[in-house]
């Protein structure tokens, strides 16, 4: 291995230093905020004006328990990321925070979350989100990642939760529509991550992690994230199809997949080596656009704006 590959790592028992910025970290802040954004276009679609304690209290409790569901992740994957030079410096991995504390922190957000939601929400969004976060930080993190290529097909479910916890937070209801909102997170999550999977396959093969890329190769990874990006193209026209939406998130939604098909072309061509990496970005982009087009024909229609 050259030294350009060496990931250093402090010596076990050197004496490292951590703040309140290492626990933040431990929450993929920014992953967080993602999901709340998809959580909070499930409230809004499900009740034209839903209770503000409703929307408080969901986002809170749904905030806390993700970021618990992302500490446990680190927790658990704190060998695997320092063997990787995109998660080496994470707090664990790099041996600036105790796993112990780590460990706690991950529980105390986790419990308040789910407990919050209990008490303030509902019982259904309460035990839903716990079954998010046990396939995340469990099923997902410690078993199937290191068990199956298909690691992202599988837990790509609890993943694509938050539309539809946002949507019972405030009805305390399923139903056929978050379920849809849901569907259209978990065929997205594929492309989405296999194109990130490409550009670190390298990184994966060193940790050892059996990501599609390793197990199959790039040239077969690009096909998939070619066909899956197509399911997510039908998919995201479910809403339109069963009347869920209107003209306006029809043409959204249609210059949202000609420009994601867009990048996953190129990636299925592989003559660009950095297309995966640029169709990863594009992809939270992507979703976020769905969601709000999904919203701005919710509340064209609720406005009865001319023509639409």
């Amino acid at each position: 291995m050259s030294d350009a590959l060496v990931i250093r790592r402090a010596p076990a028992g050197t004496a490292t230093r951590w703040t309140c910025r290492d626990l933040l970290t431990l929450c993929k802040p920014r992953v967080v905020v993602v999901m709340l954004v998809c959580s909070l276009v499930g409230m809004l679609l499900a009740t034209p004006i839903p209770s503000p304690a409703a929307v408080a209290f969901g986002l809170l409790g749904i905030g806390l328990a993700a970021g618990g569901a992302a500490a446990f992740n680190h927790v658990v994957d704190r060998r695997l990321d320092a063997l990787m030079l995109r998660t080496a410096r994470r707090p664990l991995a790099s041996r600036r925070l105790p796993t112990p504390l780590a460990l706690a922190w991950a529980t105390l957000l986790s419990v308040l979350g789910i407990g919050l939601l209990h008490w303030q929400v509902n019982a259904l969004t309460a035990w839903l989100t716990l079954g998010s976060l046990i396939g995340y930080a469990l099923v997902y993190t410690a078993f199937l990642k290191r068990a199956t290529p298909q690691n992202i097909v599988i837990g790509g479910v609890a993943g694509a939760a938050p539309p539809l916890l946002g949507w019972t937070a405030v009805t305390g209801q399923l139903g056929p529509e978050p379920l849809l909102l849901m569907l259209i997170v978990f065929a997205w999550t594929p492309p989405h991550f296999w194109a990130l999977a490409i550009h670190k396959r390298d990184e994966y093969a060193r940790a050892g992690v059996p990501m599609l890329p390793v197990t199959h190769g790039s040239a077969f990874t690009r096909l998939q994230v070619w066909l899956y990006g197509w399911l997510t193209v039908a998919v995201t026209l479910l809403p339109f199809a069963i009347g869920m939406s209107g003209v306006v998130y029809l043409a959204g939604v249609s210059l949202l997949n000609l420009r994601f098909m867009t990048w996953n072309w190129r990636v299925w061509r592989g003559r660009d080596p950095e297309a995966p990496l640029a169709a990863f970005w594009f992809s939270i982009r992507y979703i976020l656009g769905v969601f709000g087009v999904l919203l701005l024909d919710h509340y064209a229609h609720l406005w009865r704006l001319p023509g639409l």
